[in-house]
Formats: C-alpha cells, structure tokens, sequence
C-alpha cells in the first residue's frame, strides 16, 4: 500500500484501483509486449526484468514520502483488466501524467468503456486524494479513439509536438491532453 495515500481502493460502479497487485505483473507483462508500438518501451518484457522492476522499484514506492509515480490493478469484479496510475509526478507543481493499458483482448469492443472508467478513477486519486493541480496524457498519434474518450471525459488538448517521436522509421507527433482541478 502507498504511504502517501490515505486510502487504498477506490471504486466507481463496478471497476474499482488498488494499488499495484503483484500476483498482476505478468498479466500487465504480456500486455505491455503486445501493444509496444503505442508505449515508450523499446524492448519486450522478460520475466526477469519484471520480477525486478517489482522487486527494485514497485516495492521502494510504496514507502516513500514523494514516490515518482502510483501504479493501480484497474479490477472488475477482483479480476485484473488493466492496469496504469500517475507517472513522472512533479509533486512541487501538482501534476502528474496518466498511463493506462487494458487487457489487450478489450481493445476493440471495450476501449472507451474501460478509458473512461479509469480516468474517472484516477481523478478520484489524483484531485480527491492528492489535490493535484493538473494531470495529463502523452501519446503518440497512433490511436485516434484514445482522444475521443479524453475529450468525451473534458480533457483538453493541450498540444501536438510536431514529429516528435521516430517510430517505425517515421517520425510522429505527439499528442496532450490535459484536465485542470477546479475544485
């Protein structure tokens, strides 16, 4: 369980965030090789680079006063679906950047249904909890609906950075979107 937060489940109908399960990793493993081409993960997962990260820096996380980033199981039913959480945490200027992944095998049916439950939650976490000032998404234009699901939930967006990532020998843009806490 994170230090930092004063609770450690937060549900919304019938999805709810824990913080990162272990007996999750592989899951999340499996996802993250299938869908590379969309993360900042140049090379496929191991076993033994994912026991690591767990044992090395998941673990330290949990302890710390101002850990750099919060990692969730994304549950329905305590079932793991996917998994994300708020990374390069800037605790000074009260913002954090969103990363999400679902069970790859939803992606088509369930992408906007799953998005938008978790960012519903990770609001939750982030504005709620943490009275965070700002939180946002960067991602390479390569998923078209991944804007309609922030936009449909009030994300703005905020910036393209022209031809800012090389991917597949082609250079791409980068697109943020944003929600401000008004609260």
């Amino acid at each position: 369980m994170y230090k930092i937060l004063n609770k450690h489940l937060f549900k919304s109908n019938e999805y709810c965030i824990v913080p990162i399960r272990e007996e999750d990793k592989f899951k999340i493993m499996k996802w993250r090789n299938e869908q590379i081409y969309h993360l900042r993960q140049t090379n496929p997962l191991t076993k033994p680079n994912q026991n690591d990260y767990f044992e090395n820096v998941i673990k330290k996380q949990f302890s710390e006063t101002n850990p750099n980033q919060l990692l969730f199981s994304f549950l329905k039913n305590d079932n793991c679906i996917g998994y994300g959480g708020l990374v390069h945490i800037n605790w000074v200027d009260k913002n954090a950047e969103i990363s999400f992944i679902m069970n790859t095998k939803f992606e088509k049916e369930q992408f906007f249904q799953l998005w938008s439950s978790f960012l519903t939650l990770i609001e939750i976490v982030a504005f709620d909890e943490l009275k965070f000032h700002k939180i946002f998404t960067y991602a390479f234009d390569l998923r078209p609906d991944l804007y309609k699901v922030l936009e449909e939930c009030n994300y703005k967006n905020d910036a393209i950075l022209k031809e800012h990532c090389l991917y597949k020998k082609k250079y791409i843009d980068v697109v943020i979107h944003s929600k401000i806490n008004n609260l």
